[in-house]
């Protein structure tokens, strides 16, 4: 089954809410146009003597608002934190102004590779990324990205962000795991909204579920109110264990999972999934719709007490993606502490035991995507419960 709903009436995007998820949206900004990536070879990468400081440039997104400069803080207080504690190795970290344009992003690191930089970590868009690759190829140089566009991976661009083939593996093999084998997937039509509708449906398939209908709806209250009863015929026909939600943009979920309540569709009578967190902001756990509903989280065994060390440091709450700033510096202090000369090269990077995340375990795939190790969780009574832990490692430890 698919359904498309073309209505072009549009939500309101500008609440301090839909600010915070544009940024995490905005890192598909090349995501649905074609993309030239920075493919060098099987190996990018210089060698270092990791006993000597090793020279790591960071671009940070300053300049683009409150938002965006509260996230280059954090990108940039973290990035430093994970330097002061890289013991055994020295990390020379140079913070640099990428903006929010390709052309600012490959000046800075230009830049920062002229003096002296031996890996970039960011940029945060997925259009600068990818042209920060492209200039630092011919250089040698890889580019560890805070985009999840997984688009612009391969080559010497790697993206540290959680993806969206990374969330739905997660909780499509859960779900296929507990009998929910025949999944609707229903999407926004724009960009991000396709890229995770690909990404679920993929994810269905790999782990041996059935793909049992597309829905699709624009921005827009009319579009989804024209699209709520045909979920509803799916949900109800007994072809359909699970409806799984892309619900990117942050004024999709609130509505969508009310209008289907008010048409009988909850996960008391059809399993609903999410691909975005249902608990953020927190305001979203009262929602009726989302009550049983199922999402992944990081593994947050770790992040209350980063929370608590930032907060002390600097006086104010980390921003949700900060912590990629400290994933990313202290990866490359691990691989440096271990005395691997092959630290910042393809090879070093995409060890297969991978790093101990703030958020949990991660790795890097040759492919310049990653996995990260994610929880499943529901919400109910307003709170939220994990249903089945991420796991501590994936069989070796990095830092």
């Amino acid at each position: 089954m698919t359904v498309t709903s073309t209505s072009r009436g549009s939500f309101s995007l500008r609440s301090p809410l839909a600010r915070l998820a544009a940024i995490a949206s905005a890192v598909f900004l090349a995501a649905c146009e074609p993309i030239e990536t920075a493919r060098s070879g099987p190996s990018t990468g210089p060698t270092i003597d990791p006993s000597q400081p090793v020279p790591v440039a960071l671009l940070v997104p300053s300049g683009g608002g409150a938002d965006l400069d509260w996230l280059a803080r954090s990108l940039t207080n973290s990035a430093k934190m994970a330097a002061a504690d890289a013991q055994g190795a020295t990390i020379d970290l140079r913070v640099y102004n990428s903006g929010g344009d390709p052309g600012t992003a490959v000046a800075m690191a230009n830049k920062a590779a002229d003096e002296g930089a031996k890996i970039i970590l960011g940029p945060l868009f997925a259009d600068s990324a990818n042209a920060v690759g492209l200039a630092m190829a011919p250089r040698g140089i890889n580019v560890l990205s805070f985009s999840n566009n997984s688009d612009i991976a391969g080559g010497n661009v790697f993206v540290l962000g959680t993806t969206f083939a990374n969330t739905a593996d997660r909780l499509a093999k859960f779900a296929v795991r507990n009998g929910k084998r025949r999944i609707l997937v229903v999407a926004e039509d724009d960009a991000a909204g396709q890229v995770g509708s690909r990404a679920i449906q993929a994810a269905i398939q790999r782990n041996r579920g059935t793909v049992a209908g597309v829905a699709t709806h624009a921005l827009s209250q009319e579009s989804i109110d024209q699209v709520v009863p045909n979920i509803r015929q799916a949900a109800e026909s007994g072809n359909v264990d699970a409806v799984f939600l892309t619900a990117n943009q942050g004024a999709v979920l609130p509505y969508l999972t009310d209008r289907l309540a008010d048409a009988g569709i909850t996960s008391a009578s059809v399993q609903m999934m999410g691909l975005t967190r249902w608990d953020q902001p927190a305001s979203r756990l009262s929602l009726r719709g989302v009550q049983g509903g199922w999402f992944a989280l990081p593994d947050h065994r770790l992040k209350g007490q980063f929370d608590q060390r930032y907060r002390a440091a600097y006086g104010e709450a980390p921003h949700e993606l900060g912590s990629l700033g400290y994933d990313g510096v202290a990866a490359i202090a691990a691989l440096a502490r271990a005395g691997k000369r092959n630290a910042l090269t393809t090879a070093g990077l995409t060890q297969n035991s991978g790093f101990q995340g703030i958020t949990g375990a991660f790795r890097l795939r040759r492919d310049g995507t990653n996995e990260r190790a994610l929880s499943v969780a529901t919400v109910r009574n307003g709170r939220v419960e994990v249903l089945d832990a991420a796991p501590s490692s994936f069989g070796g430890i990095g830092f």
